[in-house]
C-alpha cells in the first residue's frame, strides 16, 4: 500500500501510463468491488449537493438531482476521462440563477440544451488544445482553490448545530484516518457514512440529516421539450447564459480532467471530454434536468479516496443516485450530514497541494509564481467560481511573462569596421512587449554615416517589432544616415519584408 503524504487515505497503487478498461474491471472482482463501491460512495454524496445546488439555482431540488443521474450516466459512455464525475454543480447553478428568476424553468432547459449544442462546436473546433496555455501555478492555485471551497461549503452544516454534530464528524474522520491502515477491502468513507447513519438512528440521536435538504423525487425523470416560443427573442434572452454556461462547464471540465491525468498518471482525451460534456448537457436538458460539468469534489472522492479508474464507477454513480433517492428516498433521507461533511473534509485535505505552501518551496519559487498562484487562490475564493479564477490567474501569468520577456531584449554596439560605419547586434524574441523600446536604444545623433543592425540572433513575432524597425530606419533616414539591417531568419524576413513601410505612422 502506498501512502500519500499529504493525505489522510491511502493513495492507489501507480498507474502503469495505461488507462483501466472496463473490460479488465469486469475480469477482476477486486477491481469491480472497488467500482461499485466508489460509485455508491460518490452518489452519497452527491445527494445533498445536489439538493443545494436545486436551491442555489431557484429550482426544485429534483430539477438538480434528475441533472446529476442524466450528466453521469450519460458522461460515462460519452466523456473522454474514465472515472470522472459529471452532475449539477454550483458554477452552473450561479451562472443559471438570474435566468431561472428572471423566466422560470422552462427558458432554463432551452439554456441547457443550447448550451450543450455550444459545447460540442466548441469542442470539435479545438477549445480543448487551449488547456496548454495554462501554467502550472494556474493549476496549483486552482487546486488549492478546489479545497478551500470544498471545506468553505461545509461551514455552514456546522455552524447553529447541535453539540452532537462535532463528535461525530470527529468519529468520521477518525473512521477514515484509522481503517485504511488495516484494511482498503471497503471504502472507509462509506464505512463512516454507514456507521454514523446506524449510530444516529439506533440511538435516536437528533441533528441535521439529509432529508432536512429538501424533498427528494419519487418519481423517475420525464421527457420534456420546453415550451417556450422558438424565436430571436427566446435566443436574446437565453443566448448569453447558455454561452457563459458553455465555457464555464468546458473550463471546469477539462481543468478537473487535467487534474485527474496528473493523478493516475494516464491522458484522456480532452477534445471528447469537451464534446461529451455537450452530449451530456443536451440528454440532461430534455429530461428536465439544470445541466451541469465535471464536478471536481466528487472526482476526487471516486478516484483518490475510493480509487476507481474506470466508467464504472461514473455510471453507478448515477444509477445508484437515482435508485437510492427513487426507491429507498426514505432511508437516504436519515444519513447525518455530519457523515458527509467529515468525508468532503477528507477530500479537501487531500486535495490541497501542502507542499506549494510550505516556507521552504514559497522561498525557491519565483514571486511571480507565487503571485499567479495566489491570485488564482483569491480569485476563485471571492468569486466562488473556479472559471473566474482561473482566467485571472492566466492572465496575471501572462502579464507577468510579457514583463519577464520584455528585458530579456539587449541591443549593442558590436564592431566599428570603419570610421564611417557602426554594427549594432539585436538580441532576443521582439514582440510587442520587449521591442516596444527598441527605439530608444540607438544612438542617432552620434552614430556615423552607415548603421548596420544584425539580427542573426533575434526574431520577429509580430507588426509591432516591424513598426518599431521602421521608426529607428525614419530616424536615422531624418539626420541622413543609411540603416542596413541583415541576418534576419527566414520567418522573420518574411514578415518584415511583407509589413515594412506599410504600418502608417500610428502603428
Amino acid at each position: 500500500m502506498v501512502w500519500s503524504r499529504m493525505s489522510f487515505i491511502p493513495a492507489p497503487e501507480p498507474d502503469t501510463g495505461r488507462p483501466a478498461t472496463v473490460r479488465a474491471a469486469l475480469a477482476s472482482p477486486r477491481a469491480l468491488r472497488t467500482e461499485v463501491l466508489a460509485g455508491l460512495v460518490v452518489a452519497l454524496a452527491l445527494i445533498p449537493e445536489a439538493i443545494s445546488f436545486s436551491i442555489i439555482a431557484g429550482v426544485d431540488p429534483r430539477v438538480g438531482l434528475f441533472a446529476s443521474f442524466t450528466m453521469a450516466v450519460t458522461i460515462a459512455f460519452v466523456g473522454g476521462r474514465p472515472a470522472m464525475i459529471s452532475a449539477a454543480t454550483g458554477a452552473i447553478a450561479l451562472v443559471i440563477a438570474p435566468l431561472v428568476m428572471q423566466h422560470g424553468l422552462d427558458y432554463l432547459i432551452a439554456t441547457v440544451l443550447l448550451a450543450g449544442v455550444l459545447q460540442i462546436v466548441l469542442s470539435l473546433i479545438g477549445v480543448a488544445r487551449l488547456m496548454r496555455f495554462i501554467p502550472r501555478s494556474v493549476m496549483v492555485g486552482f487546486v488549492n482553490a478546489l479545497a478551500i471551497l470544498i471545506f468553505l461549503a461545509q461551514v455552514p452544516y456546522m455552524v447553529d448545530v447541535p453539540w452532537v454534530v462535532y463528535p461525530m464528524i470527529g468519529a468520521g474522520l477518525l473512521v477514515m484516518f484509522g481503517l485504511p491502515r488495516l484494511t482498503t477491502v471497503v471504502p472507509a468513507p462509506l464505512v463512516a457514512i454507514v456507521a454514523l447513519t446506524f449510530l444516529t438512528v439506533a440511538a435516536g440521536i437528533a441533528v441535521p440529516d439529509v432529508g432536512d435538504e429538501g424533498e427528494l423525487p419519487s418519481s423517475l425523470p420525464q421527457w420534456l421539450i420546453p415550451d417556450v416560443p422558438f424565436t430571436l427573442e427566446t435566443l436574446q434572452i437565453i443566448a448569453p447564459y447558455a454561452v457563459a454556461m458553455a465555457l464555464v462547464g468546458l473550463l471546469e471540465s477539462l481543468m478537473t480532467a487535467k487534474l485527474v491525468d496528473d493523478i493516475t498518471d494516464t491522458r484522456s482525451d480532452k477534445t471528447r471530454e469537451g464534446w461529451g460534456q455537450g452530449v451530456a448537457n443536451i440528454v440532461t436538458g430534455l429530461f428536465g434536468g439544470m445541466g451541469g460539468c465535471a464536478m471536481i469534489g466528487q472526482t476526487m472522492i471516486n478516484v483518490k479516496a475510493s480509487g476507481a479508474r474506470t466508467r464504472i464507477s461514473t455510471f453507478l454513480a448515477g444509477v445508484f443516485l437515482l435508485v437510492l433517492v427513487v426507491g429507498f428516498g426514505d432511508v437516504v433521507a436519515m444519513i447525518p450530514m455530519a457523515a458527509l461533511v467529515a468525508v468532503m473534509i477528507v477530500v479537501a485535505v487531500s486535495t490541497f497541494d501542502w507542499h506549494s505552501v510550505r516556507p521552504a518551496t514559497l522561498r525557491r519559487m519565483p514571486k511571480s509564481e507565487t503571485a499567479v498562484m495566489a491570485i488564482t487562490v483569491a480569485a476563485t475564493v471571492l468569486t466562488h467560481n473556479l472559471a473566474i479564477g482561473v482566467g485571472a490567474g492566466v492572465v496575471t501569468a501572462m502579464v507577468m511573462f510579457a514583463r519577464r520577456v520584455a528585458h530579456f531584449t539587449q541591443v549593442v554596439v558590436v564592431d566599428h569596421p570603419d570610421e564611417d560605419t557602426c554594427v549594432y547586434k539585436v538580441v532576443g524574441e521582439l514582440f510587442f512587449a520587449s521591442s516596444n523600446d527598441l527605439v530608444y536604444q540607438f544612438d542617432y545623433a552620434g552614430d556615423p554615416q552607415n548603421v548596420i543592425i544584425d539580427m542573426s540572433e533575434s526574431h520577429i513575432w509580430d507588426a509591432s517589432t516591424v513598426a518599431a524597425l521602421d521608426a529607428v530606419e525614419t530616424k536615422y533616414r531624418a539626420k541622413g544616415k543609411n540603416v542596413d539591417i541583415q541576418g534576419l531568419n527566414e520567418s522573420s524576413l518574411h514578415r518584415h519584408t511583407r509589413l515594412a513601410g506599410n504600418l502608417g505612422t500610428g502603428h
